[in-house]
């Protein structure tokens, strides 16, 4: 009797695993499920493409600081920081 109870839990969680599985991949196809992906990918790409960009203002920056034979100071670092928790907020 405890086996068939065993094997009824398992059914049960296997149909109910299989089922959300199914209605999340419904709605990943559906023409909602593609608009919000479709979102999802753009808001990555304008995330890395701000985080490309300001490393690459920082090592162009570094880069220039080297040739220059400027002291390092890192007060422009913390600048850069605050303007970019200031962009994230707005």
């Amino acid at each position: 009797m405890r086996s068939r109870v065993v094997w009824f839990v398992a059914g049960s969680a296997a149909g109910l695993y299989a089922s959300v599985k199914a209605r999340r991949a419904a709605y990943r196809l559906s023409t909602p499920g593609l608009v919000d992906q479709a979102a999802a990918l753009g808001l990555g790409w304008r995330a890395f493409s701000s985080e490309l960009r300001d490393g690459m203002e920082t090592r162009q920056r570094d880069i220039a600081r080297g040739l220059s034979g400027a002291p390092h100071d890192h007060t422009d670092l913390l600048r850069l920081e605050a303007e970019h928790t200031q962009k994230d907020q707005t």
